[in-house]
């Protein structure tokens, strides 16, 4: 029988309606992409301008993202220097090894800590004889890993040669580093973009090492290297002595680093910091006492703790504040802070003081980044590109609706109007999702329009064959369904299969093709198997004619 049960024309035409109501605010792109940008900036506590668009509250807001290659931007490929996470490693470890090592003086002699590789700490035993006791005082300090790759295993391993005392990380811990140095690469440079509020960044992983940066509707990669390319390394850190000689020979386990405010002028500092800006959890610029722009700062418990020990023990003596390598101030500590919040000073411009905030409270990157590949694409050839996307869709669009119309009559309009709602679903589920659309994925939605008229044309040459049985219309209607069917299925499925294969394996545009490909092959199934069937029952019911023209 040639029917559908009520509900599900209700169904049928309420998921229609959902995805057509998603995807209106698509034609009204600038007006809603303002209207969005308005709303982030207040979201953000930043000034709301005066003659930004505005938007039906009850209306959705969610657009299909225009990806680097149609907005135009910056992209940058950046290769983490995993190895300085080693060597920071080692340098952070050093206090706790002397430290466990200095109560056995008297059975292992002297230690003296040696120059070596970054990635090891060498320690010279005065008492070789006595190497396994402190062989085995190191292993005290080695910890399980915290790592699937490294279940069972220890983070350091602990060697002697000849009179030294040798410590590295394992290769099991320099996998699992490796992996957590990726990921929080990753997420601090996902910070740092979000902070200035650019649209739909792409940020990813390459390899073992590579991060891809792809940010729309940014002014240049110099400006984009500006904003991610700084590690933001914040650390606080003893002061030995100051001067103006940049070649002062200084002892092992310390450095030597220039002041910023003060040109010239070098400060002898411990290697080893009190805090870092690991420990931070919050950065505001403010103003200091005397009505120059500077940084609020408040530390963790732990950080707040440590911080507080130092400056009670040490009232008197010079405390240097030190970013990226450069000492932005040093200052005498007056007093016991407790509390664990101050303020940085130095030469800063208000938008400096406020850039530094966003570093510091978007986290220091774990190891530098060397930028391997970078460009700029001009917003004119993303229009250029938008615009041969619209021509290459109409043109299929309309020599899709001739073709049907020709060859199948009113069963061809029909198609034609399901194939206008299927076009309103893609672009209503890309909104839904968030998705980016890149000049690939026009390509997608493309080749959608081409392939969402193959399961009528299925259909509707089943219906022709049926009516020559002279079974009678609605019989012929109802077969034509149900033996397309499986075609239908088979033919969609291994190209879903298809899609979902290069969205896993592949990256960047490849992955906008197949995103539009395989949506389009869903909305396109949908609106051949239900909504032309609907359209073509309607017709039915209402005319009940004895012949069909397919």
């Amino acid at each position: 029988m040639l029917q559908i049960d009520l509900w599900k024309r209700i169904v049928i035409w309420g998921l229609c309606a959902l995805g057509l109501f998603l995807a209106l605010p698509n034609g009204f792109y600038s007006r809603v992409e303002g209207y969005n940008d308005a709303k982030k900036a207040g979201d953000l506590g930043q000034e709301v301008p005066s003659d930004a668009p505005s938007w039906p509250w009850y209306l959705p807001s969610g657009l299909v993202n225009l990806g680097l290659d149609l907005r135009g931007g910056a992209h940058l490929l950046a290769e983490v220097q995993v190895e300085d996470v080693y060597a920071a490693r080692m340098k952070a470890l050093w206090p706790a090894l002397r430290d466990a090592l200095r109560p056995e003086r008297a059975t292992i002699g002297t230690i003296r800590l040696q120059p070596g590789p970054t990635d090891q700490i060498r320690v010279k035993i005065s008492q070789p004889d006595q190497m396994k006791r402190a062989v085995e005082l190191a292993n005290g300090l080695a910890r399980p890993i915290a790592s699937l790759t490294g279940v069972g295993g220890r983070d350091l391993d602990i060697s002697s040669e000849d009179d030294f005392l040798i410590v590295t990380l394992s290769d099991a811990e320099r996998v699992a580093s490796d992996e957590r140095t990726l990921r929080q690469a990753l997420e601090i440079i996902r910070r740092r973009i979000d902070e200035v509020g650019t649209r739909e960044p792409t940020i990813q992983r390459q390899g073992t090492d590579r991060i891809l940066i792809q940010v729309p509707g940014i002014g240049s990669a110099e400006e984009l290297k500006d904003l991610i390319g700084t590690t933001a390394q914040l650390t606080f850190q003893p002061v030995g002595t100051s001067t103006n000689d940049p070649e002062t020979a200084v002892g092992y386990g310390q450095e030597i680093l220039p002041s910023i405010a003060d040109e010239g002028r070098y400060y002898v500092l411990e290697a080893a910091p009190v805090v870092t800006g690991e420990d931070l959890v919050d950065a505001q610029p403010a103003f200091d006492q005397n009505g120059r722009p500077a940084v609020n700062f408040r530390f963790n418990p732990s950080g707040a703790r440590r911080f507080g020990d130092y400056t009670a023990d040490n009232i008197g003596n010079p405390f240097a504040i030190v970013l990226d390598g450069e000492v932005i101030s040093a200052p005498v500590i007056q007093s016991h802070i407790p509390g664990g919040s101050g303020i940085i000073t130095g030469s800063f411009s208000v938008e400096e003081s406020t850039n530094l905030a966003v570093l510091l409270r978007a986290g220091a990157l774990p190891a530098k980044l060397v930028f391997l590949e970078e460009r700029t694409i001009g917003p004119e050839l993303g229009a250029d590109s938008i615009e041969a996307g619209k021509v290459a869709c109409v043109i299929a669009f309309i020599a899709i609706l001739i073709f049907m119309g020709l060859s199948y009559g009113l069963f061809g309009i029909f198609a034609n109007i399901a194939l206008i709602i299927n076009i309103g679903l893609i672009f209503g589920l890309l909104s839904a999702i968030g998705a980016t659309l890149t000049l690939p994925g026009i390509a997608g939605i493309v080749l959608t329009i081409g392939m969402a008229v193959d399961a009528n044309v299925l259909i509707f040459e089943r219906i022709r064959e049926e009516l020559k049985t002279a079974k009678g219309p609605a019989r012929a209607i109802e077969l034509g369904y149900e033996k397309a069917l499986s075609a239908i299925l088979d033919a969609n499925i291994t190209t879903f299969i298809t899609a979902v294969i290069l969205f896993v394996m592949g990256s960047g545009p490849v992955r906008g093709f197949s995103i539009t490909l395989g949506l389009g092959i869903m909305t396109s199934v949908f609106t051949a198997i239900f909504v032309t069937r609907l359209l073509v029952i309607l017709w039915f019911e209402r005319r009940r004619p004895k012949t069909l023209e397919v």
